[in-house]
């Protein structure tokens, strides 16, 4: 067996197995009906950071935190994927949320906004600047409860309303055909990783029928285009891009296009189209 059949068909057996116990798409809250249940997305995030590939998301190789909300903006799940919820920054776990209802926000039917693509946009003289200090996070949902249930099915914070935005890169809208279902938020290592395992997660769920959006080829795909102008401060030239954070993870972002397409391809497709991330 090849490397490239080999890794999809170990990502197909991770997430089969979760799904075993527990059906692949929510059935609670009702709201959720649709999206993937707790421990789908905590398979698919746990592929996606696996010690294989985790050397080519970029970054400080950290755990993670993953929320995912409905197209209400309610929380349907959050995960991690360390052994514990310790395993990951503790206050990313309200970041991951804050993203995920961002991206929900600000992504419509026809036309998805990462919330990579936000960055530029808000800064001063941007074409949103101030977005980010709208539609705050609610602090009764992001931190009451008990901590022990954090990243549990019956983490404090699922089935309610979390608010928030978030623009920096790890928010990605969740599209099943035509549906606009709602968003994922990922958290927890810079802000470039946290959209690569993003992107990963969601081409693993099959839920990245992106219809059309910022970046080139019509996606919502992290845009370096980030440069000093005449005066030295620096400016994305097409008014939605994000910082660089390593190589790495800038040139895997590059290659998910064709690594992980949108669309109904699932999985590491083109071991030429490097960096993909097969073991």
């Amino acid at each position: 067996m090849n490397a490239r059949i080999r890794s999809v068909a170990q990502v197909a057996l991770f997430v089969a197995l979760a799904f075993t116990s527990t059906p692949v798409f929510s059935a609670s809250p009702s709201s959720c009906q649709g999206l993937p249940s707790h421990a789908a997305l905590k398979a698919a995030l746990a592929t996606a950071v696996n010690a294989a590939t985790l050397p080519l998301n970029g970054g400080l190789g950290f755990e993670m935190w993953l929320t995912a909300v409905n197209r209400d903006g309610v929380v349907c799940a959050v995960v991690f994927s360390g052994d514990s919820r310790g395993d990951q920054w503790p206050g990313s776990r309200v970041i991951s949320a804050q993203k995920a209802n961002t991206a929900n926000a600000f992504s419509l039917p026809g036309f998805a906004l990462s919330t990579a693509n936000l960055y530029s946009a808000v800064q001063p003289g941007g074409t949103l600047f101030g977005l980010q200090h709208s539609n705050p996070v609610d602090p009764e949902v992001a931190y009451a409860g008990n901590p022990a249930h954090n990243g549990q099915p019956n983490d404090h914070m699922t089935g309610k309303k979390i608010g928030g935005v978030n623009v920096f890169g790890g928010g990605l809208a969740l599209y099943d055909g035509s549906n606009l279902l709602g968003a994922i938020g990922v958290s927890g290592d810079t802000s470039c990783t946290d959209h690569n395992v993003a992107w990963k997660v969601r081409d693993i769920l099959d839920l990245d029928d992106v219809p059309a959006g910022v970046a080139p080829g019509g996606t919502d795909n992290t845009i370096h285009d980030i440069a000093p102008d005449g005066h030295l401060h620096p400016v994305s030239a097409g008014g939605f891009g994000h910082p660089t954070c390593d190589a790495t993870a800038t040139a895997t972002a590059g290659g998910l296009p064709s690594c992980h397409p949108i669309g109904s391809v699932v999985g590491p497709v083109d071991i030429n189209a490097a960096p993909c991330d097969l073991p």
